[in-house]
């Protein structure tokens, strides 16, 4: 949840609570995903761009192997781009069956491993693994890591009293209790909303669905936090900034002080969605998976490591998309 976290950092600095920072600092879980990286990471070409890795796993996915952990899949996959002037933020999710080479480990060779959906290198390797596989697709410099369990989102959204979600189709949910969501707008609290964004099988466009819904559940929460109901609030924003760092991991380097002081001016507004280019679903070896636009991805990809991101969003964005790709 790029957004979110971009958001807490926010209003800590917004708030100037350093002390309360430096707390929520060391409560946060670690872990260190570049150690295991060695030679052949692409370079660094502007300073202060940061480029975030978010991966996203659901310890309470009912669609999840729960006696098997190993095989758990990573559902969730973001680059979030932070430009060097920290005034916004493009925030790409890479479909999770994006067919993809995977290196054997952490310090091969990129090219050197066999095609998988790109969410088997979380199972296959950990964040070691799985950064080095971002960093060979998109031959982006990854700064950052947090891993966010999305079970865990669902006291961040109570925290926040709930948030209001668009809904385009009534459906039927495929877990229990089975819930209605009726097309309008709904408000849902956290139970109801992580079950919202687990659905894709009943839409035309599938896992993209379920993509465009965490983007949508993202922007709501952010807007929600945002909003003087929350900041005026010592309470309720203290529960909430306290829900998100037990629902995340972040590597050894990340500091929420530092953070919150680069991205106070931060808000939803500032954000931009954006979809990994892509020729859609295909069928490969018999398996259904997502074909990259190597071209078009390349061409983003590239204009994220130049930091010129918003060019590339105002030549590419559909007309009237507003901040959401």
């Amino acid at each position: 949840m790029a957004g979110v976290a971009v958001l807490v950092l926010a209003l800590l600095g917004g708030a100037g609570a350093w002390l309360y920072a430096r707390n929520l600092n060391d409560d946060l879980a670690r872990t260190d995903p570049f150690s295991e990286l060695t030679g052949g990471r692409p370079a660094k070409q502007v300073d202060g761009a940061l480029n975030i890795l978010l991966v996203g796993s659901d310890s309470r996915d009912p669609d999840a192997p729960v006696d098997q952990k190993s095989q758990w899949r990573a559902d969730t996959i973001i680059v979030m781009h932070i430009p060097a002037d920290h005034k916004e933020a493009y925030l790409v999710s890479i479909p999770r069956d994006l067919y993809v080479p995977i290196p054997e480990n952490a310090q091969a060779e990129c090219g050197s491993g066999q095609h998988h959906k790109i969410n088997a290198a979380f199972a296959f390797g950990g964040l070691p693994l799985a950064v080095k596989t971002v960093e060979c697709v998109t031959d982006v410099r990854i700064d950052h890591v947090m891993a966010i369990d999305f079970a865990g989102f669902k006291e961040v959204t109570d925290a926040l009293g709930g948030v209001d979600l668009k809904v385009e189709r009534t459906i039927t949910s495929i877990h229990k209790p089975y819930r209605t969501f009726t097309k309008g707008t709904n408000h849902m609290n956290g139970a109801e909303a992580l079950d919202w964004i687990r659905q894709r099988k009943q839409f035309p466009d599938g896992d993209f669905a379920r993509m465009r819904h965490q983007q949508e559940f993202l922007r709501a929460l952010m807007d929600k936090a945002a909003s003087s109901g929350t900041l005026s609030n010592p309470g309720k924003l203290n529960a909430f900034l306290q829900s998100v760092t037990k629902a995340v991991t972040v590597d050894e380097g990340f500091s929420v002080i530092d953070m919150a002081l680069q991205f106070r001016n931060l808000r939803g507004e500032n954000l931009t969605f954006v979809t990994s280019p892509n020729l859609g679903g295909q069928m490969v070896d018999g398996e259904s998976v997502v074909v990259s636009d190597r071209e078009k991805a390349l061409a983003m990809y590239r204009a994220m490591s130049a930091d010129t991101m918003a060019d590339w969003v105002k030549a590419n964005q559909p007309a009237g998309a507003g901040s959401e790709n």
